[in-house]
């Protein structure tokens, strides 16, 4: 239990290492770790900026928005972990652009200090890039993102607190990010406060160490926004739970404004006490879902706008949307490295760079599809009994839907082909290759039969 932690004294404002010294063994590290051609490429350039005592974070600097973001989403994590095992003050790393204008609110490269309570609620810089204006709403994700621009309004509360849920890179924390951004336009004096669930642990145990759990409880109770981002964490942890309620209900009763994230619903969250699920659950609590088809396409195009010179066809963005059906975070990702890889070896982005690029991916995110889930899904597509899919009747009506099924299971399941055609009434495996055959030879020349297949490969793997 974190209440058994013996009091220590409260921490002394003493200088570590260096911040350059610091930078220097985190990149000795990364390059052993990563090996020197990956360094040479990607994180030599990286700048050392300064580093924020406000949030205790390390800003990082590259020339260009594409390398920033490339090295966000493939060695940000990396880079995090290098700078604590020097440096166990830094919470958070910022890669951004060497003319970004954020650099400005960042001391010059020093030394770090060891944290103490920040005077000031208003402590976290929000992402510029999370705004509203930059999330792409579809029917998976529009309520939540609505219910939180209400959230963001300043006007009357009908909701508090506001609760979003959703699996890792669906966009909650985007929301969290673009509510602090309209909350502090429309009302510059506000105090804001948004921190990780692990965050509000480690201030509140620091805290308790130094004796001055006064000076934590008064900071965080003062906000007029407070948002907390992953509260799962918190579970199993009684202390801090007792914490955490004592401030939801101090800021609900105040009249003040709260926003919690999680990866699941409220009454899915084991090991958190009744009492602060019932606060959760008291206000709004809304989920995201994983994107379909649409939004994905929706979300590709808009981050290869973003990209300015990467030229992509929608061919290829197509064939990720279909491919990458789980997770926005990954989306992302795979477009970063398809735009990398064509920028290193000098090469267009076709749907062959891509498959050849991204397979491993491509392999990765494809959800487990069942022999049954298909036959069920070419069933309600053409109309037909599941039942004639198992059965000897061979009319065409019934006939072309049946090799349908029989190609989407031997392309999208692991099953050999003497399984599929048992599962299609003890058929012999020989049919099965006629079946798979022929949908490819048709697919090749009758359009509507491919539209078919499709639309029928994107239901199942979204």
């Amino acid at each position: 239990m974190l209440s058994s932690l013996p009091p220590q004294e409260p921490p002394v404002q003493a200088h570590t290492a260096n911040i350059e010294n610091d930078w220097q063994s985190v990149r000795e590290t990364l390059r052993k770790s990563i090996g020197v051609r990956s360094f040479d490429h990607w994180l030599k350039p990286v700048k050392l900026i300064g580093f924020c005592h406000e949030d205790n974070a390390v800003l990082l600097a590259l020339p260009s928005e594409f390398m920033a973001s490339w090295v966000r989403s493939h060695h940000g994590e990396r880079l995090l972990q290098a700078w604590r095992a020097v440096t166990p003050y830094v919470r958070s790393i910022r890669i951004e652009t060497s003319a970004d204008n954020e650099a400005a609110r960042y001391e010059p490269p020093a030394s770090i200090v060891a944290p103490v309570a920040p005077k000031s609620a208003d402590q976290f810089s929000f992402d510029p890039r999370l705004t509203f204006a930059n999330f792409i709403t579809g029917p998976s994700n529009a309520i939540a993102a609505n219910a939180a621009q209400n959230f963001a309004a300043g006007g009357p509360m009908r909701i508090n607190p506001l609760y979003i849920h959703a699996q890792t890179g669906q966009g909650k924390t985007h929301l969290l990010h673009a509510i602090g951004h309209q909350y502090k336009r429309l009302n510059p004096a506000a105090n804001i406060a948004y921190m990780s669930a692990e965050r509000f642990m480690f201030e509140f145990v620091t805290a308790m160490r130094a004796r001055d759990t006064m000076a934590f409880k008064l900071r965080l109770r003062s906000v007029d926004l407070l948002m907390i981002d992953d509260v799962q964490f918190i579970a199993g942890k009684e202390s801090t739970q007792e914490e955490f309620l004592h401030t939801v209900d101090e800021l609900i009763a105040n009249g003040k404004r709260l926003a919690i994230s999680a990866d699941r619903s409220p009454h899915a969250l084991d090991g958190v006490e009744g009492r602060i699920l019932s606060r959760l659950t008291q206000g709004l609590v809304t989920d995201i879902q994983p994107p379909e088809y649409p939004l994905r396409r929706a979300i590709l195009a808009a981050k290869v706008a973003a990209l300015g010179t990467v030229v992509i066809g929608d061919d290829v963005i197509d064939l990720l949307a279909a491919r990458i059906a789980t997770n926005v975070r990954e989306l992302e990702g795979a477009l970063n490295r398809l735009a990398a890889y064509a920028a290193l070896g000098n090469r267009p982005i076709t749907v062959e760079f891509a498959e050849d690029v991204l397979g491993e991916m491509f392999r990765a995110s494809r959800k487990r599809i069942t022999i049954d889930e298909i036959q069920k899904r070419v069933s309600e597509h053409f109309h037909i009994r599941h039942a004639e899919m198992v059965s000897a009747r061979r009319a065409r009506e019934v006939a072309r839907p049946r090799q349908i099924a029989m190609y989407l299971s031997k392309q999208l399941t692991p099953r050999s082909l003497p399984e599929i055609g048992r599962r299609f009434g003890g058929r012999d495996h020989t049919t099965v290759i006629h079946a798979v055959r022929q949908i490819e030879k048709l697919r090749a020349c009758d359009s509507e039969i491919d539209h078919d297949v499709i639309a029928l490969m994107r239901l199942l793997e979204g």
